[in-house]
């Protein structure tokens, strides 16, 4: 930079917001962002209206297609604020470089905004249960970390028939959950509440334990056997979902997953945790049934006015020129269903993740899906081939505290075995096509 960046008072930045003469960038972390108070700020959250853009970000060799696809351009008056003047300068470096030129600072963020109650602030509804990785860094050295009030917590490595995953690498502490535990190989629907029962017990899972769930990113590709093995935190999510169904009262899951917990430089551990038995689960299964749709009330979803499918899935499987899995035959689509795209295949969630794989800005998942017709005052149920990627959209909803939000668990799978259920393929008439 040619010159130092100026910085705006409290006042003048009122101004800027009020006059919407350009784009407030928060530069902190995800997790900061969505409400965690990570410096003892007095008010967590971000200012209203300012999009999301960590510093870290600003390391990755893709940060020029992070910001073009949050249509920041190099034409636009840019603020930027954080924690401190040395990340402000830092990410302010990367834009000038990259030919931005309206560039500013407010660095009174902690000390004067988060402090001041009649200044706007919003937080993602549900950020307690998207924990981060010093939080549970916290909970393991024995502290109570901000939001918990617990007394036994149990932490899950998810991942699908891929113990190797767990014992390459895991928490300290956590043990390994098989999403085979929780749902059935046959219809890959959530096992029966007998089932559910006996392995939570195994698990040490009661109602009353808190469960913090992650998954590794291991790359899948679908040229092999089981993708879905290198795809575990698409798969944490699911059984964070199932465990809600079930009536776990407090399901957490890590932002981001086991990236996030390497990313931090925190010790990981190669040993094979034992599972500690309960006796008893301590309530009636499932604890919370209006969480899962299934395919009679799927049906009268779609004919009613109320309520709508959402299909989860990429765009490729929702025109029909493929199923998205090498279990299933039949391609297309649920006639009336909305497309709520999730990314490429059917083990990425690009369209919901951030690069670091925590999760997108909250208020461009909501844009996306309002474009498409998707809104919170409906009855949704999302949806993808077996259950897991229509799991994430759902806890994305939950945390944004859409008010009635399911998963349709049979999806595609159960849709299509089907013969006597309508399907279609290619593009349709009318359709809001999510890209980003």
């Amino acid at each position: 930079m040619k010159q130092a960046i100026r910085n705006l008072s409290t006042d003048e930045l009122k101004t800027f917001l009020s006059e919407a003469r350009g784009i407030l960038i928060d530069i902190r972390p995800v997790d900061a962002y969505n409400g965690w108070r990570l410096k003892n700020e007095k008010r967590g959250g971000h200012i209203r209206g300012a999009k999301s853009l960590p510093a870290k970000w600003a390391d990755y060799i893709d940060w020029i297609e992070i910001v073009r696809s949050k249509e920041i351009k190099p034409a636009c008056e840019i603020v930027l604020y954080g924690y401190s003047v040395e990340e402000t300068v830092k990410v302010a470096r990367v834009f000038s470089r990259a030919g931005y030129s309206k560039l500013r600072a407010y660095n009174r963020f902690k000390e004067e905004w988060s402090a001041d109650p009649d200044l706007p602030m919003d937080v993602l509804p549900g950020y307690r249960n998207l924990v981060h990785p010093a939080w549970i860094k916290a909970l393991l050295s024995g502290e109570k970390p901000a939001a918990y009030d617990g007394q036994n917590v149990v932490i899950c490595h998810a991942h699908y028939r891929n113990r190797e995953a767990y014992l390459g690498g895991h928490i300290p502490g956590a043990i390994d959950l098989d999403t085979l535990a929780l749902e059935s190989p046959e219809s890959w629907n959530r096992r029966s509440p007998e089932e559910l029962k006996e392995a939570l017990q195994q698990h040490g899972i009661t109602a009353d334990t808190t469960v913090v769930l992650y998954g590794k990113y291991m790359h899948p590709d679908n040229e092999d056997p089981f993708p879905g093995s290198a795809a575990g935190h698409i798969g944490a999510i699911r059984c964070a979902f199932i465990m809600m169904y079930a009536g776990v009262k407090d399901v957490r899951v890590l932002n981001g997953g086991f990236q996030s917990w390497t990313d931090a430089g925190y010790e990981i551990s190669l040993g094979d945790i034992p599972k500690t038995p309960v006796a008893d689960f301590g309530s009636e299964i499932p604890g919370k049934p209006e969480l899962v749709v299934d395919l009679p009330e799927a049906k009268e979803m779609l004919a009613a006015y109320h309520a709508e499918l959402v299909c989860v899935r990429s765009w490729p499987e929702y025109i029909g020129e493929t199923s998205g899995y090498h279990y299933i035959e039949k391609k297309g689509r649920i006639p009336g269903a909305l497309f709520g795209n999730s990314g490429t295949d059917a083990y990425h969630m690009e369209n919901y993740r951030n690069l670091d794989h925590t999760t997108r800005e909250y208020h461009e998942i909501a844009k996306i899906w309002m474009e498409a017709g998707i809104t919170p005052d409906k009855h949704l149920a999302f949806y993808c081939g077996t259950g897991w990627r229509g799991s994430e959209a759902f806890y994305h909803a939950w945390l944004m505290g859409w008010p009635r939000v399911s998963v349709f668990d049979g999806g595609w799978f159960e849709w299509s075995n089907d013969p006597g259920n309508l399907f279609e393929t290619g593009v349709p008439a009318i359709q809001s096509r999510l890209t980003d």
